[in-house]
Order: C-alpha cells, then structure tokens, then sequence
C-alpha cells in the first residue's frame, strides 16, 4: 500500500498494463486472449486507471521483463505427470487432488469454464430451476467469489441447502461433469439441442461463505448448524476471517498492504480489534502508520456493512495473493495455505 503519494509503487496488475499499453494495442490484444475472466478485468481496469505514466516507470517494466525472460528455459513443463508430481510433491496428494482437476480435467470444461465470463446475476437465473445438486456442481467450479454473488441470487430457501451439498460433495463421475459442461456449453450458445473428479467439499463450502455478506453468512450457517452441527464446525473452521490476518507473518502483511489502497484499509480497520491494528502498524513506516492512525480517529461513524465490505475485499486480495503462492495464510483451522 502507498499511503505516501510521492513514492507510490505500481501495483502487479499495474506493471502488466504498462507493459501491454507499450505493446500497442494488436499485441495487448492477443494477449488477453489467453487470459482468464479475472485477468482480463482486473488488467483492464488498471489499464483505465492509468495515469501519469512516466518514461522511468516503462523502462522500470521493460527492465523487468527482461530479467524474468532472461531466466526461462525452453523446456516443455506442460506434461500432465509433471503437473500431478509436481503439485502433490508440493500440496500433498489431498490438497493437490481438486487442483489437478481444476487444471487437468477443468481445461476442456468449455461449458463451466465459460460461466466464470458470466455476471452473477446471469448465472443465477441459468440454474434456479436446476436441482440443487446440478447448482452445487456448478458453484463448486466457479471462483469462490463468483460462486458467493451467485448463490445470494438465488432464492433464500435454497442457500442453505446447497451449502450443505457443496460441502458434502464427495466427487463427481467424469461422465457426468462432462454430460453437464456439454449442456452448459449448449445453453450458452445457444443450440437446442476410475476417479471422481474432487469438485466441492468442505473447504469449497467454506471458501464461498468467506465472500458472502455478513448477515447472509451468519443466516446460512446457522441453518446449515441446524441440519449438521458438526458439518458447520468443520465449515466455521476452516473460513478465514478478517481477524485471521493477525496471524499471517510480517512479510505477507507488508505484500498485502501494497496492494490495498488507503481508504479500504482505513473502512475495515474501523471493526478490527487492536492486536490487528497494531499488527498493521507495524508492517508500515512511521510516517504511513502516523497517517493511518489519524485517518481513523478522524473517520466519522460507518455503517457495518461498509465494513463488512471493505473486509471482504480485503481478504479477496488476501486470498489471491495466497493463491499465487505470495503470502501464506493461516485460518481458524490451523490450514498453512488456502
């Protein structure tokens, strides 16, 4: 985070649009071809947002994309054996197990796979009138934040029910996932017409709730605590929360800070206790924590959903950046990765 505007860094989806902005625009083109739903969108806005690009910050781009060429080889590393080894040597094979999926098996979900270019609501509305099983299926597969707008879309009595399918999920027969993508795929374009693969499960369960709103995740899991009390421990454990983040260590804390700005920050710290405030503080420069802190002192009352909101994106970034193996986080589980 630069809370000092004069020496602001540019954030990683910002040092990719300089560099595809340089590139001109039938190159920047074609590279977002081959990008994701979320790639393209978090790379077009930071493109959008752009400004005052200095000839220091493209050399600074340039230069580093020199260094990080300079450093491939020109093996071939996209062998399926080498991805399973490769991940269950560093995950284990159960928590490399649903990875593998989504990249081995979920590369030729034509039909799922393009859901996730699809707004919430348009989902929702494709598969209400599916049996909630299908619908358990179909979020499993979709980012968890995805999988949480879609699911508050669809009517209350159901949002229970498919949590608790979600996390019971125990697999789903090639056969059928591929029956599925195939109607999916019809749908979307409109015509008429061995293993289990490791979708859903508790932690899926738990990973969409984390992007829910605050009253709506409270609602569910207390109807979820009705049906299987033991079931909602085991989602409630493994969710990380905002309060989580005092665990994260100090060099996370400082890779996170970078990529949130200012007045978000200042939002969700308004409902944190003051072991994570402190923790915040620490990870910043006496200049940018002094700032902070009169930031809050002279914030006026909030409304806990703006809160609440903040938080959510804060963990969402928090999230990310775990994923892309940059920060490790420690949930109520004790997991040491999400």
């Amino acid at each position: 985070m630069a809370t000092d505007k004069t020496d602001k860094k540019k954030s990683g989806a910002e040092r990719v649009a300089i560099f595809m902005m340089s590139l001109g625009e039938e190159c920047a083109a074609e590279l977002l071809r081959h990008m994701g739903p979320k790639e393209v969108q978090k790379i077009g806005t930071a493109m959008a947002s752009l400004e005052r690009v200095t000839r220091s910050d493209i050399d600074a781009v340039l230069k580093e994309f020199s260094e990080l060429i300079q450093d491939q080889t020109a093996l071939g590393i996209g062998a399926d054996d080498y991805v399973r080894n490769v991940l269950r040597s560093a995950l284990g094979d159960e928590k490399a197990a649903g990875l593998i999926d989504r990249i081995l098996i979920g590369r030729n979900s034509r039909g799922l796979e393009a859901l996730k270019w699809l707004d919430p609501r348009a989902i929702a509305e494709m598969i209400r009138h599916e049996h909630p099983q299908i619908v358990a299926i179909v979020l499993s597969h979709l980012d968890p934040d995805q999988s949480a707008e879609t699911l508050s879309y669809l009517p209350e009595r159901m949002q229970s029910d498919i949590i608790l399918r979600i996390a019971t999920l125990d697999g789903v027969q090639p056969a059928a996932l591929q029956e599925l993508d195939e109607i999916l795929e019809s749908q979307l374009s409109g015509k008429s017409t061995a293993k289990s693969s490791m979708i859903g499960g508790v932690q899926t369960a738990a990973n969409i709730l984390n992007f829910m709103e605050g009253t709506r995740e409270s609602s569910i899991m207390e109807s979820v605590r009705q049906v299987d009390e033991d079931l909602s421990e085991r989602i409630q454990e493994l969710m990380f929360v905002f309060a989580n983040l005092v665990d994260v260590d100090d060099r996370g804390i400082q890779t996170l800070l970078r990529e949130v700005n200012t007045e978000t920050l200042v939002l969700a710290l308004k409902g944190a206790d003051e072991e994570l405030r402190d923790k915040i503080f620490k990870n910043m420069s006496k200049r940018a924590a002094e700032m902070l802190r009169e930031d809050l002192e002279t914030k006026g009352p909030v409304r806990v959903s703006d809160v609440e909101a903040a938080q959510k994106e804060i963990l969402a970034v928090a999230r990310r950046l775990a994923d892309s193996g940059q920060i490790v986080l420690g949930g109520k589980g004790g997991e040491a990765m999400l």
